[in-house]
């Protein structure tokens, strides 16, 4: 079925995994953009930086919707906010700037390396929740250097960032609805960086469907932060990166 140019049958796989990974990322405050990431990257053969970008294209509407979302429920610190932000945004250019810089045939094993190693620690994370509550004290390195592993790397910026601060002891809910805020103008600066160096083209397809799936679910995060267990989900979610991002591994050095 064809809708003004495009092809309904194509984008719906797209389609479902941009709603999968939006709602994972809604609630958990992590994920949407490693899963998005890997499965053009590792299954469809996207060059890293081409699949960055589009990622991040997608995640300016996704979470500005779950943005919003998080303050219409008041899931958002701050003093939290603003210690995260500037640090985000000056990793997010640098990584960036780098991913842009390099080969892409080359840069690919790493970035998929990179991926793998996020779905295990998503999967540890998952098989050791809750983690012990401590005080959280390091919060601006922790943005800068989830902000560059982000654009580096399509994804990392929720794995890296909320999952610290959980593991330092701040409070879940304001976390996962601070950091997925923060996020929104982190992707602003990756997308305009990446848009600098490669230019707009080649937006649509994948692209198109990974944000009208986005989009739909970004409502529904918000709600699930406060009903999906994380648990279950966190070690699903490790599983499927892991196997992809290794399975993608296997395809660039063969």
């Amino acid at each position: 079925m064809d809708f003004g140019g495009f092809d309904l049958a194509a984008l719906l796989p797209f389609i479902a995994v941009g709603f999968a990974a939006q709602l994972v990322d809604g609630a958990l405050g992590m994920a949407f953009g490693v899963i998005s990431n890997t499965l053009l990257v590792a299954v469809l053969g996207v060059p890293p930086a081409s699949a960055s970008q589009r990622v991040h294209i997608v995640e300016c509407f996704t979470t500005a919707t779950s943005g919003i979302s998080h303050l219409l429920h008041g899931n958002v610190d701050k003093q939290l906010f603003l210690r995260l932000l500037v640090p985000g945004m000056i990793g997010g250019v640098l990584g960036a700037y780098l991913l842009t810089s390099l080969d892409a045939s080359v840069v690919k094993p790493f970035v998929l390396i990179y991926l793998t190693a996020v779905g295990v620690w998503l999967l540890v994370r998952g098989l050791l929740y809750p983690p012990q509550l401590k005080e959280a004290r390091l919060i601006a390195p922790l943005g800068l250097i989830g902000g560059f592993l982000d654009a580096a790397g399509g994804g990392g910026w929720g794995p890296v960032v909320t999952s610290n601060l959980l593991i330092q002891g701040a409070d879940p809910r304001k976390v996962v609805g601070t950091v997925n805020t923060v996020e929104f103008f982190l992707t602003l600066t990756v997308s305009a960086t990446f848009i600098w160096h490669l230019g707009l083209a080649n937006v649509a397809g994948a692209t198109l469907g990974l944000l009208i799936g986005g989009v739909l679910a970004a409502p529904l995060g918000a709600w699930g932060a406060k009903h999906i267990p994380p648990k279950p989900m966190l070690i699903l979610v490790g599983c499927v990166l892991v196997i992809t991002s290794l399975f993608g591994v296997w395809k660039a050095w063969h």
